[in-house]
């Protein structure tokens, strides 16, 4: 590794440069724990961002999912709809709740979940149990928003509620309307290394005032309205702090640079890598993404947007086709990029190939097994500099260039 490069990170926290006012005033007032201005101010401000009627601050998106199947009504043996190309945090609280998750499959066009496949799935279950699931979770993975027009509606055809996972995706948009507006419930995530962050933080929202009434109320261990410390109910500790909202108050504001920021390194790594559109479709034969043939492709594809979707770019990622790139992988670029101390990933691996959910129900095509196969998530922070992008690419391009001389 070369240690006297300086390391660059996937995706690093962001500072706008008034988080400290608000910090600074909650100092002031002595408003340290969980509830004050800033919680109230903070939520409004997601209520504004978003166009949703209300919202609640958590402690993480984990939390806010937890919420979510609790006020969704989700029992021991119920079962759930999950997306399985995601973060293990959107699966987890469903065996949180003792029910069981239901991993879907993939589209191509925007990665995330197959509504055609969705509703197989739940016709099948039906058949299956003789009962429907509970709840759908649909995610907006890197931040480009899924099919949820289509989600919403079988998710009504059959009357199951939709909730929506934009932990990646604030600031992104279909045909105008923000990712966080969509489902019966939704949630965001504000963790170190999203678009904004609260070093850790999450908000659950949604537009029925007695379903977000209930999740504060559990949020805060459920306590009645008691002059003593009374509880009929079970809850939990989940209320966002009042600096930990300040931090948030600030980021807001900057929200929208940070989105443009992130779409402009996407830009720059499509213009730089020379990569062709990731072709719609896989290969029913082989189970693998239909990658475009071209004889001046490197191999490298990046995903394109479907019209009307505005994707905040949260991370940019690539699929690399070793049959085009000289036989060089995924693998070969990210452990190439890890010796000049640059950090990369592969994509989410899928739910259904995770030792924790190795014996739960899948219902696939195929298509997250192949993107997480050939998949690469490059820096993508909005505090990256013109340098440190030139130097990501360039070491690419090396790469590229010393593994095909090594193979010739």
């Amino acid at each position: 590794m070369d240690y006297s490069a300086q390391r660059i990170y996937l995706s690093t926290p962001h500072m706008g440069g008034e988080e400290l006012d608000y910090v600074h005033d909650a100092f002031q007032k002595n408003w340290i724990a969980p509830l004050g201005e800033n919680v109230d101010g903070f939520e409004e401000d997601l209520q504004n961002y978003t166009r949703r009627e209300h919202v609640t601050a958590v402690t993480s998106g984990t939390a806010a999912m937890h919420l979510a199947l609790i006020i969704c009504d989700v029992q021991p043996g119920d079962e759930v709809i999950c997306q399985s190309l995601t973060f293990a945090a959107t699966a987890n609280p469903i065996k949180y709740q003792g029910a069981t998750p239901i991993f879907v499959d993939s589209e191509a066009e925007t990665w995330n979940m197959d509504p055609q496949l969705l509703e197989q799935t739940i016709l099948d279950r039906i058949q299956q149990k003789g009962e429907k699931p509970k709840a759908i979770i649909v995610v907006h993975l890197y931040g480009m928003p899924a099919k949820i027009d289509s989600i919403l509606k079988i998710g009504q055809k059959y009357d199951i509620p939709v909730i929506e996972d934009a932990a990646e995706a604030l600031g992104a948009s279909v045909n105008g309307r923000k990712c966080g507006n969509f489902g019966k419930l939704s949630i965001l995530s504000f963790n170190g290394n999203k678009i904004i962050t609260t070093s850790g933080g999450g908000a659950l929202l949604g537009n029925e005032e007695g379903l977000i009434s209930k999740a504060r109320f559990l949020s805060t261990q459920a306590r009645d309205p008691a002059p003593h410390y009374q509880h009929s109910e079970l809850g939990y500790n989940y209320r966002m702090s009042n600096i930990v909202a300040g931090i948030g108050r600030g980021q807001i504001k900057v929200l929208d640079k940070h989105v443009e920021k992130r779409r402009s390194n996407h830009n720059y790594y499509f213009e730089e890598l020379n990569g062709n559109w990731l072709e719609t479709g896989y290969n029913d034969s082989s189970s693998e993404v239909g990658f475009s043939r071209n004889n001046e492709t490197n191999g490298i594809y990046f995903l394109q947007e479907p019209d009307g979707y505005f994707s905040n770019r949260w991370l940019t990622t690539i699929l690399v086709n070793p049959e085009e790139s000289g036989g060089i992988t995924r693998e070969h670029i990210r452990l190439s990029l890890a010796e000049q101390n640059i950090e990369c990933r592969p994509l989410w691996k899928p739910m259904h190939q995770q030792p924790l959910y190795k014996d739960s129900i899948y219902y696939g095509n195929g298509l997250s097994d192949t993107l997480f196969k050939y998949g690469l998530c490059l820096p993508s922070g909005s505090n990256l500099t013109e340098q440190e992008l030139s130097r990501i690419v360039d070491s690419i391009k090396v790469c590229l260039r010393e593994y095909r001389s090594q193979v010739i």
